[in-house]
């Protein structure tokens, strides 16, 4: 699935209409439709929840399709709406996120009358074509039997174009319509709102009749449907102003946003459905954009990275790759032990575990599948030092790829001691953890010869803003950017960790993942997910490859791990392991 900022949507928009022809108005009476299909979606979803299908049967096969899928899947329309998240064909439930629907059916299919007849909503509209598209969807749910009354942020007469279209065509059928500052409202007379006062067009802080009537709605206690995006949201970071809509469901039009699928605007978008209003999608392609979701149709047909990771029956140890994990200290051997067992668990062949030698004793059987290589003196006293490089580069030559940084600690001399691995080893490398410090803290970084091998970057939002020399923050306001930039200009794969983690590739494409859980906010789940990621690489896949499949295979085994521990908050890192 493609993820696009406001300019490209813009772009995309202009293209459908001046290029291939179709009108505008025809874009916005889409809209219109599928954001009044989300609302009575969402009024069946609740009225299912409280058993009033058990009062109300519309027939058995009406029946029999909502009881079959529920209302936690979203399946109101005669078993032929997927469950939630299943985007395209094969594509796994993804958390969050809810389902694409078919083309429209007669709203009496989605909502019976006498359930329609006892909802009234308030169509929230604003000037521009978001409000176009509310005053389409008012008269789609007025055919469907339900009540509505549109209320203009401004004076109705201000809107132009297409959106005056609309609301003319809404007046025409006699649909009431109030004005913010002229007309009293009461709430409390609603069963539930559309925002359609700001899209992705609008910038900065809501003001005036907008910034009021967003306040009026959250505080309302009325279920909120967004159309496009919560207005108040930022639809390129995810950025929240003051005020925003706080959605129960979110219709975004034609492509996920950007801003929806990063945090803290995914939390207020509430679940999030992507509907098609006729923009081909191919357009995506044909315009470069480069930004997906990351679901296992992407993994597939964009970067070869199947799920199921299929292996030869003919296959051998020495057919999925050696690893070489250069990682652990006296303080924090675990760091390395968890990459180490984590590369094995994603399936490579043989692991060799490079460590100071006073640890080998100590941690023989810790792994017993794991061979351990000593890479300093005795008397480093379970330390790094820089003259372990030659080391290093010697247990190299017979190995396929090498993750660095795991539990490594700082030492004296360790940037140069890095800049070694990383230009006198040309195959794939992964550099995570103290590593990344070491990058971050080397002069001329620039200057650094451009590695052959795939290398792979797995910064969390601190060590990025050490690699960038900015504030966490600024990491955070735009995570996409951030990762994209730094991958491009040093060529390498960037791992942005959090919330909806951030694969950077080096020709600027970047996926974002929505696997994972909170439980995963442990000491150490780090450390798995660069030993995921060169368990893969030395199984052959690209590093951008390498990389999202990691990533996602890291997430759902987090989510596993929660579900098997019975709360998010009991999972440790070896839980991660132990379910991939």
């Amino acid at each position: 699935m493609y993820v696009v900022s406001s300019e490209q949507m813009r772009e995309l928009d202009r293209h459908t209409i001046e290029k291939i022809g179709i009108p505008a108005v025809a874009l916005m009476e889409n809209a219109g439709r599928v954001i009044a299909e989300e609302v009575l979606k969402l009024c069946f979803q609740k009225k299912a929840g409280s058993g009033w299908m058990a009062e109300a049967s519309h027939g058995p096969a009406a029946s029999d399709a909502a009881l079959q899928y529920g209302a936690a899947d979203g399946a109101v329309r005669r078993g032929v709406c997927p469950p939630a998240g299943a985007f395209e064909a094969g594509a796994a439930p993804l958390r969050g996120l809810g389902p694409a629907c078919p083309p429209p059916v007669a709203g009496d299919e989605l909502l019976p009358a006498e359930a329609a007849g006892q909802e009234h909503w308030l169509i929230l509209a604003g000037k521009g074509n978001n409000g176009g598209d509310g005053a389409a969807a008012a008269r789609y749910l007025r055919d469907a039997g339900m009540r509505v009354t549109l209320l203009y942020a401004a004076e109705p007469s201000t809107l132009a174009g297409e959106a005056a279209l609309q609301r003319d065509a809404a007046a025409a059928l006699g649909i009431p319509a109030l004005v913010h500052g002229r007309d009293a409202v009461d709430f409390r007379a609603f069963t539930g709102i559309v925002d359609a006062l700001l899209g992705t067009g609008s910038a900065g802080a809501p003001r005036g009749a907008y910034a009021d009537l967003i306040r009026a709605a959250n505080a309302s206690g009325l279920p909120i449907v967004a159309a496009d995006i919560p207005s108040g949201l930022d639809a390129d970071t995810g950025a929240l102003h003051e005020p925003c809509i706080s959605a129960e469901v979110t219709v975004c039009l034609a492509f996920l946003k950007r801003g929806l699928a990063q945090y803290p605007g995914a939390g207020a978008a509430g679940r999030v459905v992507v509907r098609s209003i006729g923009i081909p999608a191919s357009l995506c392609r044909e315009l470069g954009i480069g930004t997906y979701l990351l679901t296992p149709h992407v993994l597939r047909t964009v970067l070869d990275a199947d799920v199921a990771r299929p292996r030869s029956p003919e296959g051998h140890k020495g057919t999925y790759g050696h690893v070489l994990t250069v990682g652990g200290s006296r303080t924090m051997s675990g760091a390395g032990l968890l990459a180490t067992r984590a590369a094995l668990r994603a399936g490579c062949g043989l692991v060799t575990w490079a460590l100071p030698a006073s640890l080998v004793l100590p941690l023989s059987g810790a792994a017993p599948e794991v061979m351990l290589a000593p890479a300093t003196d005795e008397e480093s006293g379970g330390y790094w030092d820089e003259a372990s490089a030659e080391r290093v580069l010697e247990l190299a030559k017979t190995r396929d790829v090498l993750a660095v940084g795991p539990g490594l600690g700082r030492f004296e001399g360790d940037s140069g001691w890095l800049r070694r691995l990383w230009e006198g080893w040309d195959g794939p490398m992964v550099v995570d953890a103290d590593a990344l410090n070491m990058l971050s803290s080397a002069d001329g970084v620039d200057a650094w010869k451009v590695r052959p091998g795939a290398t792979v970057l797995t910064p969390h939002p601190g060590e990025m803003s050490r690699l960038l020399g900015i504030s966490t923050a600024e990491v955070q306001r735009d995570r996409i950017s951030a990762a994209t930039a730094y991958a491009v200009r040093h060529g390498v794969t960037l791992v942005l960790k959090g919330a909806r983690t951030i694969v950077a590739s080096p020709d600027g494409s970047a996926y974002i993942n929505t696997t994972g859980t909170s439980g995963m906010a442990t000491g150490g789940t780090g450390d798995v997910l660069t030993g995921i990621i060169a368990g893969l690489l030395a199984q052959g896949y690209s590093g951008p490859g390498a990389a999202a499949l990691g990533v996602w295979l890291h997430g759902r085994a987090g989510e596993e791990a929660a579900r098997r521990r019975g709360h998010p908050a009991s999972v440790l890192a070896g839980d991660v392991i132990d379910a991939l």
